[in-house]
């Protein structure tokens, strides 16, 4: 079973929350190993440009020490690119928190330099994401699923929330704490999981936007559809 196996949790603290525009100030991966946090690497990241005051306020990292402390932007993207892509030729499947977000931000950039996206490098997942998980194994839990919630759900203590290291941390041990409890979860394939996921994040999502057209809200962008790497461009969904 995955669980006994290795996961690489991965974590991006970010300038903003558009993922097609905004880019990374800090990163963590972290090796788990039979439910073990083994080894991990993370660091901070020179966005090459100002970061704006509500991010700072969420994950304390100011622009001077961004500047300061920071690798460049292009070499962190390679980086991480090369340890994803890794990751997913051993077949080791990567676990974190809504990372959608993550992974296309980090996809867009690649391209973004020109040194062609995850895809086009040899990505093919496995990704295990919990809040897709969770919204499809308890679909009827009230209340909000964000990392926080998830961890008081399921009893994980988070030290640091929003520091890279302490959510990919955290966001794996949610995802051994559903597998705990769901023995489709824990005994499934992870690439069958990760095409599963597909399909419920995009369940999910259709109920979502029907909700936010019957309230009168603004429809959900298509591109939102899509998990775990959206593209840029997208002028429907498929």
């Amino acid at each position: 079973m995955w669980t006994r196996g290795e996961v690489l949790g991965f974590d991006l603290e970010t300038t903003g929350v558009d993922r097609f525009n905004d880019v990374p100030v800090s990163y963590s991966l972290v090796s788990v190993v039979d439910g073990v946090v083994r080894t991990s690497w993370s660091g901070l990241i020179d966005p090459g440009r100002e970061i704006p005051p509500e991010a700072t306020a969420v994950h304390g990292i100011t622009t001077e020490r961004a500047r300061c402390e920071g690798m460049p932007l292009s070499l962190a993207v390679d980086l991480l690119c090369d340890a994803v892509v890794a990751a997913s030729t051993r077949g080791v499947p990567l676990g974190g928190m809504k990372l959608d977000y993550d992974l296309t931000l980090l996809d867009t950039q690649a391209k973004a330099f020109g040194a062609g996206g995850l895809v086009e490098r040899g990505w093919v997942g496995p990704v295990l994401d919990a809040v897709v998980l969770d919204r499809h194994f308890d679909p009827d839990r009230p209340g909000h699923r964000t990392l926080v919630d998830l961890c008081a759900h399921y009893g994980i203590e988070i030290v640091r929330a929003h520091d890279a290291t302490a959510d990919a941390i955290a966001s794996v041990a949610v995802l051994f704490a559903l597998a705990l409890r769901w023995d489709e979860l824990r005994e499934g394939d992870p690439a069958v999981l990760h095409r599963s996921q597909i399909d419920w994040h995009r369940e999910w999502t259709e109920r979502h936007d029907e909700w936010r057209i019957s309230n009168e809200m603004v429809p959900t962008d298509p591109r939102d559809y899509v998990w775990p790497v959206a593209p840029v461009a997208l002028s429907r969904v498929a």
